[in-house]
């Protein structure tokens, strides 16, 4: 009932159903999509704005030069279907797009999980044709073709396909919680979204190889020591964590921050000689921006900048 008044609302008012919502999600009757675990975001009031009420499957929330996107589909520990997916690329495609957004904060409804994998029901049956003539799970690669900085605040189950969406995002976040893991070998198939890849360069040949070919799972800690995870938090922190350091990163120019995370995905990406020369040209490029003659001209005249993010 609650829902079917809900959605009446939406069509008929945006600014109001978006009240609603903030009000519903208080409400223990508000069940089902609308268990939106609000709460997990510890930093408080939040607002969300007309369009995530749109989405079925996450919430999205701009506050101020940073956006929040959290997975929430928490009965099913954030699993990823392809409802999700396609949300979350067209999301992550608009906020690219969103001048007035520097950086984004990806996070999973609750502290149980992240994302616990891909959803297993829905691909079961399927087919190699299914797949193949889909390409299915090239557009999962979004999170990892988003030119804006993007932080993975990762508490509890990041297994599979949550692993590999968390690996795509710039820095990871971890809770003192936090699981990660590619088991995909236990059920007979292999990571399909840069599992092997990804985890591989972060962590190294051998470790990964243990990983994939066991199904073994690695703590926060060992995530940490291995290089998977920038830093570990008690789980209650991390999200305010991750939207601290967002807010940092959306302070600083946009030109010059889009610049240096394709500088160091070079390095990640390419050969050496090949990441040179794409550091030096986006360093020439950095002074063909106002924002450049804007900061070094603070900086002599002892002032903070005022950047224009051109």
């Amino acid at each position: 009932r609650g829902e079917r008044t809900l959605l009446m609302l939406r069509r008929a008012a945006p600014l109001l159903a978006r009240s609603l919502i903030s009000t519903a999600a208080r409400r223990p009757v508000a069940q089902g999509r609308l268990a939106a675990h609000v709460s997990a975001f510890s930093v408080a009031p939040r607002f969300f704005s007309a369009d995530a009420g749109t989405y079925e499957n996450i919430l999205v929330e701009k506050r101020g030069r940073i956006a929040i996107i959290q997975l929430n589909r928490p009965k099913a520990l954030n699993a990823l279907c392809d409802a999700l997916m396609g949300e979350l690329t067209g999301a992550l495609g608009a906020l690219d797009k969103d001048a007035d957004i520097g950086a984004i904060v990806l996070t999973g409804a609750g502290t149980k999980a992240f994302a616990a994998g891909a959803d297993i029901k829905e691909m079961a049956a399927k087919s190699f044709m299914d797949f193949y003539l889909t390409n299915g799970f090239a557009s999962w690669q979004q999170a990892g073709k988003t030119r804006k900085p993007i932080i993975a605040a990762v508490n509890g189950f990041a297994l599979g396909g949550g692993c590999e969406l968390a690996m795509m995002c710039d820095i990871i976040y971890a809770g003192d919680n936090a699981t990660f893991g590619q088991p995909e070998i236990s059920i007979g198939a292999i990571p399909g979204a840069g599992g092997t890849q990804r985890l591989t360069k972060a962590i190294g040949k051998s470790k990964a190889m243990e990983m994939v070919l066991t199904g073994k799972f690695i703590s926060a800690t060992e995530a940490e020591a291995a290089g998977l995870v920038s830093k570990v938090f008690p789980k209650d922190t991390t999200v305010d964590e991750a939207i601290k350091t967002a807010e940092v990163i959306a302070s600083m120019s946009l030109p010059a921050v889009l610049m240096a995370k394709e500088a160091v995905n070079a390095a990640f990406e390419t050969t050496l000689q090949e990441g040179l020369r794409t550091e030096l040209r986006a360093f020439h490029s950095c002074f063909a921006t106002a924002d450049q003659k804007e900061g070094m001209g603070a900086f002599v005249e002892k002032r903070k900048p005022s950047w224009k993010h051109q």
